[in-house]
């Protein structure tokens, strides 16, 4: 029968009320299967995820009713390229939307911060880099409540703006990253920022991999500081996956460079039972093997350590798969010549630029033996149709494995707009909202924005 994990435990529903009943919710739609079935199957949280306080126990902490709450987010939607005005994609928006209607009904004054692009600490007034006045309006729709629009985010204008709040009222600061000390973790600007409220709350996890004056600086100046629901259920997935998975555990690591992915590869190869590899990174542990890659990609200098990341995986019993066949182009065009070739028939002036029938085969076999399936980066250059038909098979191999009752988690932007362009997106476990911190805590690595919150 086919049953949907969800990460909070039936007995932790007053912990986490609303994902709790949301996930609930979903659960009932989407599952026959019996109540004990799901108990046996709940979630653990890694212990790492426990130690952090998190939105709801700050509420128990603390009457936050007329409390100042600075709020860290990820406002970074993309604009239409005809006005650069107008958001074409809400998902960040609809993102921040429990935390913040949580801490409201609390009673607490929301101030909201966020970066939007990368300005480079100069003033841009519009576009991608530009000030945040066109997350304005969608914001207020998704929230319902007016929200009063700063053209700073510290400073004495926007103190006094700060103190004037009143029980319920939500400010959005300006762009972080006008400040160049920004990123740099600068302490004028965390003290700055500390100046507006008591308590912090972080709910940007694509961020959080990051030791910014927003994301990690100013918690020092914060009577408390917690996780929003978005980071705590992004720890959650992503570290339970990994720490405590009902296995098998399969990855799926795809993308264009290795340089980027063998950190993550090497460290799953101590968590993984099953890692299977596509992208244009395939051609540099082809290389290893001695194949022909033609006019594919190649990172010359990974090759050594593609190899001996093989032969680490042999040695630790890991199923590490390449790619059998790929699907071959005379041009990088969408209206290029293809053809389909063994992966070690690639020749001339060929290039490799996405995995072939005989690999998706493979793949459909591998991943239904799997319990936990990561999927991380697409397996060819699927933004070009004639390349997408690797990216969007494993997207719908993945929504099948949640129907099935399987854990299944997409991190990284390109896996993540692909199953969302498929309308899978409903379909899957869950979404991340980060790309190199989805990867960081997949490596192990400690988040600077995780790091410097209060303990629980």
């Amino acid at each position: 029968t086919a049953s949907v994990i969800f990460f909070v435990s039936l007995n932790d529903a007053n912990i986490y009320p609303m994902f709790a009943h949301a996930l609930l919710r979903q659960a009932a739609r989407r599952s026959t299967t019996s109540t004990a079935s799901l108990q046996s199957r709940n979630f653990h949280a890694s212990p790492l995820t426990l130690e952090k306080l998190n939105v709801a126990g700050l509420a128990e902490k603390v009457d936050l009713s007329g409390q100042n709450v600075l709020m860290r987010v990820d406002l970074n939607v993309p604009l239409s390229k005809d006005d650069d005005v107008t958001v074409t994609d809400d998902t960040r928006l609809r993102a921040i939307v429990p935390t913040t209607k949580f801490l409201l009904e609390k009673g607490a004054n929301v101030i909201l911060c966020s970066h939007f692009g990368r300005p480079k600490g100069e003033i841009i007034e519009t576009g991608k880099n530009g000030r945040l006045n066109p997350v304005v309006g969608p914001l207020e729709g998704l929230l319902g409540v007016d929200i009063k629009k700063m053209n700073d985010c510290m400073g004495e204008e926007v103190e006094a703006a700060a103190k004037e709040l009143t029980s319920g009222d939500v400010m959005l600061l300006e762009n972080t990253r006008f400040y160049k000390g920004e990123t740099k973790n600068d302490a004028e600007l965390a003290e700055g920022l500390g100046k507006l409220a008591d308590y912090f709350v972080m709910d940007a996890f694509g961020t959080a991999h990051r030791a910014h004056s927003s994301t990690a600086g100013v918690a020092k100046h914060m009577k408390l500081s917690a996780a929003g629901f978005l980071l705590d259920k992004e720890l959650k997935y992503l570290k339970g996956a990994v720490d405590e998975p009902n296995r098998p555990l399969c990855a799926i690591i795809g993308g264009a460079k290795v340089s980027t992915k063998l950190p993550v590869i090497e460290s799953l190869l101590d968590k993984c039972d099953t890692i299977l590899l596509g992208g244009g990174m395939i051609f540099t542990f082809y290389k290893a093997l001695g194949y022909d890659v033609g006019k594919s990609m190649l990172e010359e200098e990974y090759v050594e350590l593609a190899g001996k990341l093989m032969k680490q995986a042999k040695e630790k019993g890991v199923k590490l798969i390449l790619p059998p066949d790929v699907i071959l182009a005379d041009k990088f065009a969408e209206d290029a010549n293809t053809a389909i070739a063994k992966s070690n028939e690639i020749s001339g002036d060929w290039m490799g630029l996405d995995v072939g029938p005989e690999t998706l085969e493979l793949f459909k076999e591998e991943i239904g033996k799997c319990n936990t399936i990561i999927f991380n980066g697409p397996m060819g250059v699927f933004e070009m149709k004639p390349f997408a038909t690797g990216t969007n098979t494993v997207a719908e191999l993945m929504a099948e494995a949640t129907d099935r009752g399987a854990t299944t988690i997409v991190g990284g932007g390109d896996s993540v707009a692909a199953v969302n362009q498929a309308g899978l997106g409903s379909r899957v476990s869950h979404i991340s909202t980060g790309g190199g911190a989805s990867l960081e805590l997949l490596e192990g690595k400690e988040l600077p924005g995780v790091a410097a919150l209060s303990e629980a």
